[in-house]
């Protein structure tokens, strides 16, 4: 692998690249000054910043394919983002790169109800989907909190998820086929119009790879029919545990909830002082969301066996909801609740990992120990069916030295996830954020043996650079790396990557 020459500020001509860049495009395509490039220098992670040099705005595969082909040319490091709401610095420029926004990628390009599946470009907002064939009785089954403004590509990018992902699963299990713009510029098909392709699982190592392996142009997703029946029940507990309990045994009983989410009283109450639903009982410990659907005689049957394992742990009370609007109404709160934060805090980190159902009761006692030990406030709102937490972490980024001492209790809270079993990242990705925990997590083989799949296909390093991995300049050249002794000095030669 080649690793890229760090470039300075004073020897690239960039009045040179924006030139080329605006034959390639157009002149409203390309943006250069200070105050337009503002607008890109995060993404939802926003306590990193780092303002791009140029900014472009393809519109097709062909004009993304000639700005990566430059960049290829010139070693010019490039970024891919979306809508930049992801929450790991994914999408977080580089210094002195281009950023290729796929934001003006807007169109559904076909719908083939006969065999259940959409192309659309990255740009496409997801909840867009869903509406253009919910007239002929189908959806798209991922569901982001953020499915009113994330984009497609960054959904294939960080390989996304949503309340509906433990009975539907995320991105990848809804992706048929990319077109995909590598980069060195040229263009290729992978993955095809049916699932499961012969051949190397091409497609599999695109979703999830964060922009590092190519930019999508194209996304060839499945959708599905609308069930019959749905059915919501909120169910409100005086102790986590007993809520843990009642999530254990709903799976264990073989019942697959389309969503099953927990929310505790900090979270609830701080979503009831922004959105009030005014379904949510302040004074529970936890309340679970549980949507069942399918065939109307299978959510009645699995509603009654929910009701009364709820009950038998302790439940007080329980709402079940079927008509359409009552079911929005139960959900808002749980899809509001990052935003209802900011009524409690100026700021909140937000961390994503993933521990094993059966921890839950003991995993978020220790998280509140964490808490409590660093001094701050933690709300934990997450997807309880498949043990993604999301953990809030309040804090106020005006005072020195409160971010460095809140990234410090999320590294300690996804430590713990690792340590019982589980993951440091369920949905958000690891970007700029949480690449100096991947050791803790893979050996220094594992490490290394990815990065080989990555400069396979970024031979120059070009493409997204610094991002998912660590290395001696991001996380320190004398880090002891998790249970890979050595990662720092086998990863000296991938700086770049």
């Amino acid at each position: 692998m080649v690793a890229v020459a760090a470039v300075s500020k004073t020897s690239r001509d960039w009045r040179g690249v924006v030139r080329s860049l605006e034959k390639l495009l157009s002149a409203n395509q390309v943006m250069r000054r200070k105050e337009e490039l503002l607008v890109y220098e995060c993404d939802g992670l926003t306590s990193y910043r780092e303002r791009p040099a140029v900014v472009t705005l393809p519109k097709t595969t062909e004009e993304v394919a000639a700005v990566v082909k430059l960049c290829h040319e010139q070693n010019i490091p490039f970024v891919t983002r979306g809508a930049g709401t992801g929450l790991s610095g994914g999408a977080l420029p580089v210094a002195e790169c281009v950023l290729i926004v796929t934001t003006c990628m807007q169109q559904i390009l076909d719908i083939d109800y006969d065999n259940q599946r959409v192309v659309v470009q990255p740009g496409v907002i997801n909840n867009w989907i869903t509406q253009a064939v919910s007239g002929a009785g189908f959806y798209y089954a991922p569901d982001p909190s953020s499915q009113l403004a994330c984009s497609i590509g960054g959904n294939v990018a960080e390989n996304s998820g949503g309340v509906h992902c433990l009975k539907y699963g995320v991105t990848t299990n809804h992706v048929l086929g990319l077109k995909v713009v590598l980069p060195d510029g040229e263009t290729v098909d992978i993955g095809g119009a049916v699932p499961e392709m012969p051949g190397y699982d091409l497609t599999g190592i695109f979703v999830g790879s964060e922009g590092t392996l190519g930019i999508v142009t194209e996304v060839t997703l499945r959708i599905l029919k609308v069930p019959e029946a749905v059915q919501v029940i909120l169910a409100d507990f005086t102790s986590v545990e007993a809520a843990g309990e009642t999530v254990s045994d709903i799976i264990s009983a073989g019942i697959i909830p389309a969503g099953l989410e927990m929310m505790d009283n900090f979270s609830l109450n701080a979503v009831e002082d922004v959105v009030a639903t005014n379904c949510y009982p302040r004074d529970a410990v936890a309340i679970l969301l549980i949507e069942i659907d399918g065939a109307a005689a299978e959510v009645a049957a699995s509603a009654k066996q929910i009701a009364a394992m709820c009950y038998k742990n302790g439940a007080r009370q329980l709402t079940h909801a079927t008509d359409v609007q009552e079911r929005l109404r139960l959900w808002k709160g749980r899809k509001a609740a990052f935003a209802a934060m900011g009524k409690l805090s100026p700021d909140y980190y937000v961390q994503d990992g993933v521990i094993p159902r059966t921890r839950l009761p003991e995993v978020l006692q220790q998280i509140e120990a964490l808490g409590a030990k660093h001094g701050y406030r933690v709300a934990n709102v997450f997807h309880a069916g498949d043990g993604n937490l999301h953990p809030l972490i309040l804090y106020n980024n005006n005072i020195p030295g409160q971010l460095e001492e809140v990234e410090a209790l999320g590294g300690d809270i996804l430590k713990l996830c690792v340590s019982v079993g589980g993951s440091i990242s369920g949905e958000h990705g690891i970007g700029a954020d949480k690449r100096c925990y991947m050791p803790n997590m893979f050996s220094a083989t594992d490490l290394e043996t990815m990065q080989w799949v990555r400069g396979a296909l970024n031979k120059k390093g070009l493409a997204n650079p610094t991002k998912i991995f660590p290395t001696p300049k991001t996380c320190g050249e004398s880090a002891q790396f998790g249970n890979g002794k050595g990662v720092s000095e086998r990863l000296e030669g991938l700086e770049n990557f």
